[in-house]
């Protein structure tokens, strides 16, 4: 990886822009001008999700970036109310109107069902919308599909009556929540790996730890977070809402982390992370 558009190559094929940039948080006019200077710094991929509350402005921020549309890999979420086969079809098209496109690049399932909030149903539910995300793969709508958050055994539960492999999960992911088990399970089924909070919502960027090793490089905390994601072959999501930010968070393509350093990381203990595990959330 050279820049922020090298890509990453997808089961199905497609490509897809080594650097997304995220947009949680990020609403209303100061969402859309995070956009619009993110695409003007280089970006090429955008993220965003219904939750998100944000999809008018990503849409608005595209069109009036004057770039054009196919040069933008654009993906949004799937919202857990709005799982299930008719309201995931439904949800797609909602997304669509919002987002000012006929087609969307990836489309995600948020969040898997649990048995914590769906005792007896939630196999079904997670296998019934992804014979959604099937269709809405078959009908154009999306060129990619996959999930966020699942691991293994959520993954396993919906490949019983898939015919398509989801092509990407969007974990999160940073230096100090690496997730092992569910990243090598994606990685030995060619499926793509995403990270969310790949600086760990901020978190992680006061680390003394993280600072003595990108002091190395002359690099910030920020950088080696998603340079360190890149070289683990994980697509590091960063977001910010300050253009300076935005634009420093793509200066990671003139270093290398050494094999000594990333054994460093490797071995940190866990911490920065969100809490929100997959199996307990009632959200």
């Amino acid at each position: 990886m050279h820049s922020a558009t090298d890509t990453f190559t997808l089961a199905n094929g497609n490509t897809i822009p080594c650097i997304g940039f995220g947009t949680w948080q990020a609403k209303g006019d100061a969402g859309r001008a995070a956009v619009l200077a993110a695409l003007k710094a280089g970006y090429r991929h955008i993220d965003t999700a219904a939750a998100y509350g944000n999809e008018p402005e990503v849409g608005a921020a595209i069109a009036e970036s004057g770039i054009p549309r196919e040069q933008i890999f654009l993906t949004t979420k799937l919202w857990n109310k709005q799982r299930g086969y008719e309201s995931a079809l439904a949800a797609c098209d909602e997304s669509l109107q919002r987002l000012g496109t006929d087609y969307l690049d990836l489309f995600l399932i948020h969040w898997p069902a649990n048995a914590k909030q769906f005792p007896d149903s939630c196999e079904e539910i997670n296998q019934a919308t992804w014979r959604a995300m099937e269709k809405i793969l078959a009908d154009g709508k999306a060129r990619a599909i996959g999930v966020s958050n699942f691991h293994p055994h959520h993954l396993e539960v919906i490949a019983q009556t898939a015919t398509v492999t989801p092509m990407v999960n969007q974990i999160e992911f940073n230096p100090g929540f690496t997730q092992p088990n569910v990243v090598t399970y994606c990685q030995n089924r060619n499926i793509l790996v995403q990270a969310w909070s790949p600086l760990g919502s901020g978190r992680l960027l006061n680390d003394a730890n993280l600072a003595v090793i990108a002091g190395h490089y002359g690099k910030s905390v920020a950088q080696l977070c998603i340079r360190f994601a890149l070289q683990r072959g994980i697509l590091p999501i960063p977001k910010s809402v300050t253009p300076a930010r935005i634009t420093a968070n793509l200066n990671v393509f003139d270093f290398e982390i050494t094999k000594a350093d990333m054994t460093t990381i490797d071995d940190l203990p866990v911490f920065g992370n969100s809490g929100h595990h997959p199996d307990d959330i009632g959200f």
